[in-house]
């Protein structure tokens, strides 16, 4: 079982390479495990937003997250996307990824509709419930319109498995908040999920971050935490602000492509985005390589 002291570090949300029927390609995403796991990385996240996971049905799903564990085989703890729209369908996913073996769940608040505080924590509740291992919350308002507030986020925390959460995020005083309504809880970790605040968050007590530039560049991302953990907060510094021409090219095309892009230019071969998202223009390609070849990836 998974413990308090192992949620920590860098723990890319990996991509999901698919075939040109959309369908898990397994090749492609052992290479992209390959990739983060010799970067340093200290967990793996599959079937996140950067995983589409919106895209796959649950067999392609469940492919994805057995791949997974099998290829990681215990190297680092792999936690596995539950989410969905209803209760019933996360709690789908997270025994299915129970008994597929992964370490720990990844919950994003519902997307398209809108439940109150009360039905929010029921949702996330019954989803803990329904298993027995640790629970990671995954707040995005900017992509499912719902937000976990700092007081409903205390509460939460409070459910025995429920273990931390990552904020994707612009809003940078609500992770401050996170962390300032669960310091006294020993048994709750608080990650960065936006990439620009991995190194602000450590500063405030955060344990590190959900990134999905670790995808790509999981030595720099791995660089802000280490260095900032060994104690060397100027070169942890240094490294944030490296990171941030890699983060900025987020834009260059619909999320979540980008990180896709830049591993195909890395000859990591990880295929096209599932439709309707479709490959960046040539010139945006050309930014992102020259973004890739500014830190020595291309």
């Amino acid at each position: 079982m998974l413990k308090i002291e192992d949620i920590k570090g860098v723990i890319p949300p990996i991509v999901t390479p698919v075939d040109e029927n959309e369908r898990v390609d397994e090749a492609g995403l052992k290479r992209v495990i390959d990739h983060v796991l010799d970067g340093g990385v200290h967990g793996v996240f599959v079937l996140g937003s950067n995983g589409e996971f919106y895209g796959l049905d649950f067999e392609e799903q469940k492919k994805a997250v057995e791949i997974t564990v099998k290829h990681v085989d215990g190297r680092v703890p792999v936690y596995a996307g539950a989410s969905g729209i209803t209760t019933r369908e996360c709690i789908k996913l997270a025994k299915m990824a129970e008994e597929v073996g992964a370490d720990a769940l990844t919950v994003l608040t519902p997307m398209f509709i809108q439940p109150n505080e009360k039905e929010m924590y029921n949702h996330f509740e019954a989803i803990a419930k329904s298993t027995k291992l640790p629970v990671l919350l995954y707040n995005n308002p900017g992509k499912t319109t719902n937000n976990i507030s700092p007081s409903m986020l205390k509460k939460l925390a409070e459910i025995d498995n429920i273990v931390g959460i990552k904020n994707t995020s612009l809003d940078f005083a609500q992770t401050i908040q996170y962390i300032n309504v669960t310091r006294d809880n020993p048994n709750f970790r608080v990650l960065s999920g936006t990439d620009y605040y991995i190194y602000g968050t450590m500063l405030y007590g955060g344990f590190g971050c959900v990134a999905g530039t670790a995808n790509v560049a999981p030595k720099l991302v791995v660089d802000i935490y280490e260095k900032y953990m060994a104690g060397d907060i100027e070169g942890s510094m240094e490294a944030q602000f490296k990171l941030i021409p890699l983060r900025d090219s987020y834009n260059y095309g619909s999320f979540p492509v980008v990180m896709k892009e830049c591993l195909n230019l890395m000859g990591l071969e990880v295929g096209h985005p599932v439709k309707p998202i479709d490959h960046c223009t040539e010139e945006r390609l050309e930014a992102i390589k020259k973004v890739l070849k500014d830190l020595d990836l291309v």
